[in-house]
């Protein structure tokens, strides 16, 4: 595909997604259309096995638009970054079609792992500004990351995740309860911690209780 073809397809993309878009010849300043054409390029570089060659290129693309793609992710059609600094996408992250980030997002690794690391994104899928989604899992098709959320396991489709960790609160368009929320399989442990202490709380205040009940009890016999 000629960079008119693309130029084509990324106004169609960012004008659903960007209203700020008033023009095609707009598209060549956008930092998402000018880091696609060099991951485009990139890719295809790093699947002949030419490494240096795919890491060169995406590094200049990094350099000059404050993305950072990994030549080896597979991304589908469609996608979109608005804004996009601080964007980082790992070598073995997978995107869907019509995936819409914002800036600050990381799609990472944990670290310890080897082979696929990284995410794999849905198909309409939209991350918000800051979000982290960290670890070899899925988010589903349709679903979407609020800003700032640290995504660390599997989110099915059709969800809505916020939070540090990411929490689930609405699936197919319906709100969770928050007593249904480990059901979800994405514990809070900071939540977790807060119920603890506040059960731990409560104890200690009724042994009070019963102690001072008892103290009273023994001095009133005492008088007698």
């Amino acid at each position: 595909m000629g960079i008119i073809s693309h130029m084509k397809e990324e106004f169609q993309v960012i004008k659903e997604r960007d209203p700020a878009i008033k023009s095609p010849m707009e598209v060549l300043l956008y930092p998402s259309f000018r880091v696609m054409l060099s991951y485009r390029r990139a890719h295809k570089q790093y699947l002949k096995g030419h490494y240096f060659r795919a890491r060169y290129i995406s590094q200049r693309a990094a350099r000059k638009t404050g993305i950072e793609i990994h030549p080896g992710a597979t991304i589908g059609k469609g996608f979109f970054i608005d804004h996009g600094s601080g964007v980082i996408i790992g070598e073995t992250a997978i995107v869907g079609d019509n995936v819409t980030m914002y800036q600050g997002v990381t799609l990472g690794g944990t670290g310890k792992e080897t082979g696929k690391r990284h995410p794999t994104i849905g198909d309409n899928v939209m991350i918000s500004a800051g979000a982290k989604i960290i670890g070899s899992f899925t988010v589903g098709e349709n679903s979407k990351i609020g800003a700032g959320s640290v995504v660390i396991e599997a989110v099915p489709p059709n969800c809505t995740v916020v939070g540090v960790p990411g929490r689930i609160v609405k699936r197919d368009n319906v709100k969770i309860p928050r007593s249904d929320m480990d059901q979800c399989h994405l514990p809070d442990p900071v939540q977790e911690d807060i119920n603890v202490l506040q059960r731990e709380n409560s104890e200690l205040i009724n042994r009070v209780l019963d102690l001072e009940k008892a103290v009273r009890a023994l001095t009133g016999t005492m008088k007698e």
